[in-house]
């Protein structure tokens, strides 16, 4: 999972988002620990810390004093929006110039979506975070 050049911090918070996303954490649910991050990642405390901060910060996760971090109400709902919002900005805009420039038109667009789409299969999760 650890991808060299990404902040790690970065990228434990959006594996805990892609769980949230996909329904393995729960609206509500406890979401793992730092301690049970950086064990996994084999990373230090502080870095999965900074990366479950940042998850607060956004409203994802919540502190339960004494008891640890939970999936907030509303949470795969608020992922799904920037996430739909960031995959505009980074595939859809520049898709749109190079089809313009090449001059594909939307129906030629879904053609080519539709027929990628048949012949690819998605790629099973290799690890599954604790």
């Amino acid at each position: 999972m650890i991808e060299e050049g990404r902040a790690l911090f970065l990228q434990i918070a959006e594996s805990i988002e892609d769980q949230i996303v996909d329904g393995s954490l729960a609206e509500e649910s406890q979401a793992p620990s730092t301690n049970e991050l950086a064990a996994f990642y084999r990373i230090n405390p502080a870095t999965a810390a900074k990366g479950v901060s940042m998850l607060v910060d956004q409203g994802v996760l919540y502190k339960r004093r004494g008891i640890g971090m939970f999936v907030a109400a509303g949470a795969r709902d608020r992922v799904l929006t920037v996430r739909r919002g960031a995959f505009s900005d980074r595939y859809l805009e520049p898709l749109l110039a190079e089809a313009h420039r090449l001059g594909l038109g939307p129906d030629d667009l879904v053609a080519l979506i539709r027929e990628r789409a048949d012949d690819s299969t998605p790629a099973p999760s290799e690890r599954t975070m604790p």
